[in-house]
């Protein structure tokens, strides 16, 4: 049995656990429930202390590898283009539209205040910091406090800046550094796996918990969830056809019918990597791409492009805030998708799980939101991932239309 399948599993016993001893005992469950929560907790933390090195070591070596593609040449270059675009285009599109599709849901005043009693409140300071405020944290004072508070901006413009000053390093010990940090992030993916090893556990004491102190409107939350999600999934991968009509010079028709069997194939793995041989076939044979601009591209877009992952980043931020009641100003939301393109650079390649957790924490956090909520959204994950799949290989494809007509051109 799938580690996927196992969290699934659990959440949903341990939903009925909390369900069932509430109808029966009420007093036992919320005894039960006290004993629960701080295992959901534990689980939690462990989580939450890979997170700062993680999106450090991330966001470095993201620049290194986004630097070292650069320098291959006018194509790589021109690709790397596309790619932030692409990225900052659907990090803002992310940030219009969750919370527009949000805003048309049913919203349950009695869930919002017994998840606030269940799992904790979003931070008053983060919530209610204005435009100025943030951008006067951006720089940290003091980069080890920023690490220690879990300010994840200013943690990651450092990284940032970091990782720019390490290019210009002479390249023996740019290669040092580079391999320093990658140990870094094999490491605390290492530990991060281990803790997703024990997800069943963790999973299971948090539905428990928040089903006793909640209801059954927990389950319907995560249905909510799972419908957003794919639905903002289809709107991107609908919006990059046209990208590959207007930027790229192709026919709707063609560009639909050719990319089909590749988007199957993404849905049916739920991996970009293993679709590469088909889009490499697609790209030359049905979309018209030149080999050289597809033997290229291609390669560098699954090592280095995710569309979907800013798009993640931002619907999940909002469908936190959404449950607990909190509107996000338009400040919350910029800085959320800046901090979801710098992370979704150096996060492809993670396994879905552990990207699931260890990327979106750090948006959330900046986002002034619980993470609490993740946990239980990574049992239901699955179904998701796959639209997110989807979308990514349409991405995958659509650039790479872009570029080789810039290239022809």
């Amino acid at each position: 049995m799938s580690n996927a399948a196992r969290v699934l599993m659990a959440l949903l016993g341990g939903a009925a656990t909390g369900l069932v001893l509430t109808a029966v005992q009420p007093a036992f469950a919320r005894e039960v429930a006290g004993v629960a929560q701080p295992i959901g907790d534990l689980w939690l933390n462990a989580l939450q202390m890979t997170v700062v090195p993680l999106v450090v070591a991330l966001v470095v070596l993201g620049v290194a590898s986004t630097r070292d593609a650069a320098v291959s040449g006018r194509t790589a270059r021109r690709a790397i283009l596309v790619f932030l675009v692409l990225l900052c285009a659907g990090a803002a599109f992310a940030a219009v539209f969750a919370p527009f599709q949000l805003s048309l849901l049913p919203r349950d005043p009695e869930l919002i205040e017994s998840l606030r009693a269940a799992i904790g409140t979003p931070s008053a300071e983060a919530a209610t910091a204005g435009f100025a405020e943030r951008i006067t944290t951006i720089i940290p004072g003091n980069v080890i406090a920023a690490a220690a508070q879990g300010a994840m901006l200013p943690l990651v413009v450092c990284a940032l800046l970091f990782g720019f000053a390490l290019t210009r390093v002479e390249a023996r010990r740019r290669s040092q550094a580079v391999d320093l940090f990658q140990t870094l992030a094999d490491v605390m993916v290492t530990i991060v796996r281990w803790v997703l090893w024990a997800a069943p556990l963790g999973v299971f004491a948090l539905a428990l918990a928040v089903c006793v102190k909640a209801g059954v409107s927990v389950l319907s939350a995560l249905g909510w969830y799972i419908v957003a999600m794919c639905t903002l999934y289809l709107a991107v991968t609908l919006g990059l056809y046209f990208v590959a009509v207007f930027a790229g010079g192709q026919r709707m028709r063609q560009f639909a019918a050719g990319i089909l069997p590749a988007q199957v194939i993404a849905v049916s793995t739920q991996s970009s990597l293993a679709t590469l041989p088909a889009m490499v076939e697609i790209a030359q044979n049905r979309l018209g791409s030149p080999p050289a601009v597809t033997a290229l591209v291609l390669p560098m877009a699954v090592s280095l492009f995710r569309m979907t992952s800013p798009v993640q980043y931002i619907g999940v931020s909002c469908f936190i805030a959404w449950i607990y009641g909190v509107d996000l100003s338009s400040s919350q939301l910029a800085v959320g998708a800046a901090l979801a393109v710098v992370i979704s650079l150096g996060s492809v390649g993670l396994p879905g799980q552990v990207s699931l957790m260890a990327t979106n924490m750090p948006v959330v956090q900046a986002m002034g939101l619980p993470i609490a909520p993740l946990g239980l959204m990574l049992a239901v994950e699955t179904i998701p991932d796959a639209f997110a799949t989807l979308g990514n290989v349409t991405g995958d494809l659509a650039a790479t239309t872009v570029v080789a007509g810039q290239t022809n051109e």
